[in-house]
């Protein structure tokens, strides 16, 4: 795939959709986190892998520019395990629909890919990150005392609540593209 100007802002208007989606974040997880992972979506699939790898990298960082996080400062780490689970995301839609011939490819694409990110980040963060670095967000807290809930949150947020906003991220990934896909023309693709 040519790497076009057109393809660059067509990247960056999808990124402008998910950075304007943070501003909600503090409204609902559910509504910023679906349209985040919605776009990765989009992007992987009109424009390209690297698309959808582009924005799942920097999803994570402008997010924590605009609503913060105790955890994400207290443990830099969560940083590039967030980046890699959409990547995951994003990897396994490109690969299901590029690479498997079979008729529904792209809903199994979207359910493994939401599965896949979520047991991935929900396994690294669970498992290492929080029992290694846990006690690191304590110095973050207005009350420390807080940390044992904090983590039980935490643990959810990034395995259980990256499930549900992949797989509504993924539902309306699917709304969305098969009108677009019909829309756009074949050089699109190339």
């Amino acid at each position: 795939m040519k790497l076009t100007t057109k393809r660059l802002v067509q990247t960056a208007f999808l990124l402008a959709i998910c950075i304007a989606s943070q501003y909600f974040k503090n409204l609902s997880v559910y509504i910023t986190g679906s349209i985040v992972n919605t776009t990765i979506i989009i992007a992987t699939l009109a424009i390209g892998l690297w698309s959808g790898i582009l924005i799942s990298i920097i999803a994570p960082v402008t997010a924590f520019f605009f609503t913060g996080s105790p955890i994400m400062a207290a443990i830099p780490l969560m940083f590039p395990v967030v980046m890699a689970g959409n990547a995951v995301l994003a990897v396994s839609v490109w690969y299901f629909q590029e690479k498997l011939p079979f008729k529904w490819k792209l809903p199994a694409g979207l359910v493994t890919g939401s599965i896949l990110k979520a047991v991935f980040m929900g396994a690294v963060v669970i498992l290492i990150i929080l029992p290694v670095f846990g006690g690191n967000v304590a110095g973050k807290l207005p009350k420390p005392e807080a940390l044992p809930k904090v983590l039980a949150t935490a643990k959810v947020t990034f395995s259980v609540t990256q499930l549900i906003t992949a797989l509504i991220g993924s539902a309306l990934a699917y709304i969305i593209w098969i009108p677009l896909k019909s829309n756009l023309s074949k050089e699109d693709f190339q």
